[in-house]
This record gives C-alpha cells, structure tokens and sequence, in this order.
C-alpha cells in the first residue's frame, strides 16, 4: 500500500465528514472502514491518524477515533495564526528565494491554471500544497517552515473545502500569480500581504466555511 492510497483514503474520510455521513463525536471504526475502502487496516490506520493530525478526528486511549469539528472560535484562530505565518513566509522569501524555486512556483501555477480550466478542485489542491511548500523552504527560516508546515497540516481539510466554492479557484489563481510577480520583484510587503489575505477566512468566506461545516453536522 503505497503512501499515496494513505492519502487517498485520508481525502475520502475527510469528505464522508463534510457531507455529513460521519458526524462529531461518531466513532471511525478501523475494520468497518478497512471493509469499506477494501484494504487492510494499517493504511486506514494511518488515514486516521492524518484525520487526527489535521484535527478533523480525536484519539481517544483505548477507545478509538472519533470526529471532531472545530468550534468557530477555534477554527478562526487557527486560520488567523495560519495567514500570518503564510505572510512572515513570503516576507522573508523575497529577500531568499532562489531563480530555481521562482521556477518552480511558475511551473506549478501553470499547472493550477489547467486544473482550474478542468475545475479540478482537488488537483488544484494538490498543486497549491507544493505551492506555499515552496515558499515556506524560500523563507530560509527551518523553525518557521516547520510551524508553517504543522498548521498547514491541520488546517487541509478546511484548505481543501474552499476550493469548491464557486469562482474560489479562479480567485485563488489569480492571488497565486500575484505572489508569484511580488517575489519574482523582491517586493516583500506585496508577498506578505497577498499572502495573508489568500489564507485568511474572514467575513463570507468564513460564514460560508462554517456553513459548510454546520451542513455536515446535521
């Protein structure tokens, strides 16, 4: 079983919660789902653990895995710190970044683009992963890539879901390409700033996040 079918099966636990299949506080039992993604239970072991990880599910000693939705409160706060690290990143990776990372972002913003035109919510996903990857290394900071990483992790399934909203893509290319241009210029309050609001949930877009999340509950 290969680290990618972890993935896989992370992603689809992750929307049976967004769609409200699994509600918080049900139980993830390991071989009622091993039967359903027919596996065995290691790597839906490890899918639950990325579910615990991104703090979309709770492990419980001797009990087991159950969903856990975030409080607004919570899930605010996370996204806060989450923008303002993403900008300290792009701060940093102005002055940092090498010509070989500038290519890189572009490449994989071409292929965002395309993802985009497919309205691939989850292909674009992935590249825009390795896209703030990316600029976390260019920030030549290993203790802040590494806080940006964890939290980046916690917050995927959150990242993800937003993708879907109508015309949520398009915007997202189109601040991806502005990062692009601040760091390509050395412009270290543009980077930041796009960086920030890109990650930000603020107004509508939260509502619209905790309306997704309040669907699944139901």
């Amino acid at each position: 079983m290969t680290g990618q079918r972890q993935i896989t099966i992370a992603e689809e636990l992750e929307e049976l919660v967004f769609s409200g299949e699994y509600r918080d506080g049900d139980r993830l039992d390991e071989i009622t789902l091993a039967a359903r993604f027919g596996v065995s239970r290691t790597p839906v072991r490890e899918a639950l653990q990325r579910l615990v990880a991104s703090g979309l599910a709770e492990q419980k000693p001797r009990r087991g895995v159950f969903v856990r939705q975030p409080g607004p409160v919570a899930l605010m706060e996370m996204f806060e710190t989450m923008a303002e690290i993403e900008a300290a990143c792009g701060r940093l990776a102005a002055s940092r970044i090498s010509d070989a990372a500038l290519r890189d972002l572009a490449a994989t913003n071409i292929r965002c683009s395309k993802a985009v035109e497919a309205g691939d919510a989850d292909g674009y996903y992935r590249e825009n992963e390795h896209f703030h990857h990316v600029i976390y290394r260019e920030a030549g900071n290993s203790f802040l890539e590494g806080e940006a990483l964890r939290l980046h992790r916690r917050l995927k399934p959150f990242r993800r879901v937003q993708l879907r909203w109508r015309g949520r893509m398009a915007q997202s290319m189109s601040e991806h390409e502005t990062i692009v241009r601040a760091l390509t210029d050395g412009d270290a309050a543009l980077a930041a700033d796009t960086l920030r609001s890109h990650v930000a949930v603020q107004g509508e877009k939260f509502h619209q996040l905790m309306a997704s999340l309040r669907t699944a509950a139901q």
